[in-house]
């Protein structure tokens, strides 16, 4: 069974500088039905990129003589595609510090085969529909100042074009959706991500975080979107 629906396999960049696991990496991955690309370092990782395009990156830490999220802000720069974080630094300001660089999921080693094979998965298919010209749910979107459009998948604030991963974008545009009401963290983790796990509550809360500052909101006294302690986040229509 593909990886995604389709006639081409979603092609997946691995970076990963023990070549056992690469290996291994590689080898579930391509079981799965994706076309994997290994790469041991930042350099040969970034030649790959370029020339393949791959769907989304998978992407160890600790990479040797190099830090794993310096190769994550340089993929930032360059593209919006997927990057989870498969590492053994399952620390919470490593976690945070790789969501907040753009990180789209962080997985910890030792890790379930089946998990981390359905999470590929849900991020390929999401970042795959986003791009394909084809899909038919297009429509603006507006709330306060910001207009969204989902077909041409862009933002804009008081006319000024924002840019924004892959899930900031759709985390975006499910508030946009329900503005004026609370939507809980366990729904956003769900509808957004498709996760069922209390561990995704992070990857909301960060990806939140990097939303507000994108739009150029005071972190301490956000007006704009508002989190409801204990229950979720609310976009309001108009700022106060």
């Amino acid at each position: 069974m593909g990886a995604v629906s389709g006639d081409l396999r979603a092609k997946l960049l691995i970076v990963d500088d023990e070549s056992e696991l690469l290996e291994l990496l590689a080898a579930i991955v391509e079981e799965a039905g994706f076309a994997a690309l290994p790469a041991q370092d930042p350099p040969t990782a970034l030649k790959i990129f370029e020339r393949e395009q791959p769907d989304a990156v998978l992407l160890d830490l600790m990479l040797g003589h190099s830090d794993g999220f310096d190769l994550l802000r340089e993929l930032r720069r360059r593209t919006d595609v997927p990057v989870l974080i498969l590492t053994a630094r399952g620390g919470e300001n490593d976690r945070v510090r790789g969501l907040e660089l753009g990180a789209d999921d962080y997985i910890v080693k030792p890790f379930s085969v089946r998990e981390l094979v359905a999470r590929i998965r849900v991020h390929v298919r999401r970042g795959r529909a986003e791009r394909d010209p084809r899909r038919i749910n297009g429509g603006t979107l507006k709330a306060g100042p910001l207009t969204l459009d989902v077909e041409e998948h862009s933002v804009k604030k008081d006319g000024e074009s924002l840019h924004l991963t892959v899930s900031e974008f759709k985390l975006l545009q499910h508030l946009m959706c329900r503005a004026g009401h609370v939507v809980r963290t366990s729904v956003l983790a769900k509808e957004v991500w498709g996760y069922e796990d209390d561990g995704a509550r992070d990857v909301v809360r960060v990806t939140l975080h990097r939303l507000r500052r994108k739009l150029g909101e005071d972190a301490s006294n956000p007006q704009f979107l508002q989190t409801v302690p204990g229950v979720g986040v609310m976009l309001r229509a108009e700022q106060t």
